[in-house]
């Protein structure tokens, strides 16, 4: 494994190598290892404390927001796009142990896979130091998202306003074609849109409706990119 000392910098914290180890562990490489354990217990232990930290900070400093439009900012800053574009400032992707599957399809840069180290390792955080160190780790790496637009943009209804700027355009048909991929409890699913036969923006996700708000989100910007004379309103 590459020496981690960097990475740990960058987190502005300090682990154990036992536990550090295992939070960079991606199941192929537990698999090609004779079954050793994988991340996805610290995964899921930090997908709690993420969620936890975006929500008390929401509401804390959004006094004036509705229950819904909180559920929006907190799915945006918690979707798998937003935690692998921390990932990649953090250049995780070097760091994570992948089985040669995985290595030969550039696995180090998948947004699913970049999304849940990040949540092993704020799971690993909390366990090694407990959940302030943890909230104060991850405030400093996702709370910049808080005030993203681009990134609350992903909170909206992307699916809806696509197909409101396809029928305004008479683009034709939207089709999201949708690849899943991984064991049942832990899938990755990968999703392309479709207009009038064209593929458009890609999306990836935990869950198929995931990757299609991704998928739809990145074919706005497309479209914003093309026509910028005439760039779709973002959505409310």
């Amino acid at each position: 494994m590459k020496n981690t000392e960097e990475l740990l910098k960058r987190l502005g914290v300090d682990l154990d190598a036992e536990t550090l180890r295992l939070a960079l562990t991606h199941r192929s490489y537990a698999y090609e290892h004779g079954g050793i354990p994988t991340n996805e217990r610290l995964e899921f232990l930090g997908d709690s404390i993420l969620g936890f930290s975006v929500t008390d900070t929401l509401y804390r400093d959004n006094p004036g927001l509705s229950e819904g439009e909180l559920a929006k900012r907190r799915s945006a800053v918690v979707s798998t796009k937003a935690l692998a574009s921390v990932a990649r400032e953090l250049r995780l992707g070097d760091f994570i142990l992948l089985g040669q599957g995985e290595k030969l399809t550039n696995g180090k840069d998948k947004s699913s896979i970049l999304a849940d180290t990040t949540e092993a390792l704020i799971g690993a955080v909390y366990l090694c130091h407990g959940i302030e160190t943890a909230r104060s780790m991850v405030m400093r790496l996702i709370g910049p998202l808080l005030h993203d637009a681009d990134t609350l943009g992903a909170g909206t209804d992307w699916k809806t306003s696509i197909q409101e700027i396809a029928a305004a355009r008479k683009m034709g048909d939207i089709e999201y074609r949708v690849t899943g991929s991984g064991p049942d409890h832990s899938r990755s699913f990968v999703a392309v849109l479709h207009i009038g036969g064209r593929a458009f923006g890609t999306g990836t996700g935990r869950s198929k409706k995931d990757a299609e708000q991704e998928a739809a989100a990145d074919t706005w910007k497309l479209l914003r990119e093309q026509d910028s004379s005439q760039a779709p309103s973002a959505p409310v």
